[in-house]
């Protein structure tokens, strides 16, 4: 496992990380990042983790920008991990802009903080693989891929894994409305996080 004892997680992005945080005592929320932590903390009683949310709603990268200061350097995270791309090929943020301003965020940090990355794939906009509408998020997930290998960081493929499991199965449900998880696909999403940071074995 990567993480060691004493160390702060912290987990940025829009509603999907969000999940309600600001109605959760431990201001986590009830989506996967709850799940991750609470995995770990079963997984590794040993390991005291700090896991921060920081998820907001509807936000794109260029929210994130804003508030980059207050939520993440102030924070000082030893691991950041970032989830972020939906509402950016809604909102029609350029795939330029959104790739310029991921990798300034990154350079900010590097500089900044001692964190390490963890770059999430988007997920999903459709349950359906075969309609055509996740091809729309095709661009985003290849500049996070890109942006990854560019600073070293862990990427979670969480697009793909949506993409491979949708294709397998006809009868189980990941989402509430094809874009915001339900439990399932909230544990999909913390399983996946959790074996790309050595968590869990393959």
């Amino acid at each position: 496992m990567n993480f060691q004892d004493g160390q702060k997680l912290l987990f940025i992005g829009d509603s999907i990380t969000d999940s309600g945080r600001k109605d959760d005592p431990d201001g986590l929320g009830g989506g996967y990042v709850r799940m991750a932590r609470d995995y770990l903390s079963i997984a590794h009683p040993a390991v005291f983790l700090q896991i921060e949310n920081r998820g907001v709603s509807g936000e794109t990268i260029l929210d994130l920008h804003a508030r980059w200061q207050e939520d993440v350097i102030a924070l000082k995270p030893d691991w950041l991990t970032i989830s972020i791309g939906i509402n950016d090929e809604w909102k029609e943020v350029g795939l330029t802009k959104y790739r310029d301003t991921y990798c300034e965020l990154l350079e900010e940090t590097k500089k900044r903080t001692d964190a390490s990355f963890i770059l999430m794939e988007t997920t999903i906009i459709s349950e359906d693989p075969d309609d055509g509408k996740n091809e729309r998020l095709l661009p985003y997930n290849q500049a996070i891929r890109e942006v990854a290998q560019q600073f070293g960081a862990i990427l979670v493929p969480q697009n793909r894994l949506f993409t491979s499991y949708l294709r397998e199965q006809r009868r189980r449900t990941l989402t509430v409305d094809q874009v915001h998880m339900n439990s399932t696909g909230n544990w999909f999403m913390a399983m996946n996080w959790l074996k790309a940071c050595g968590v869990i074995k393959e």
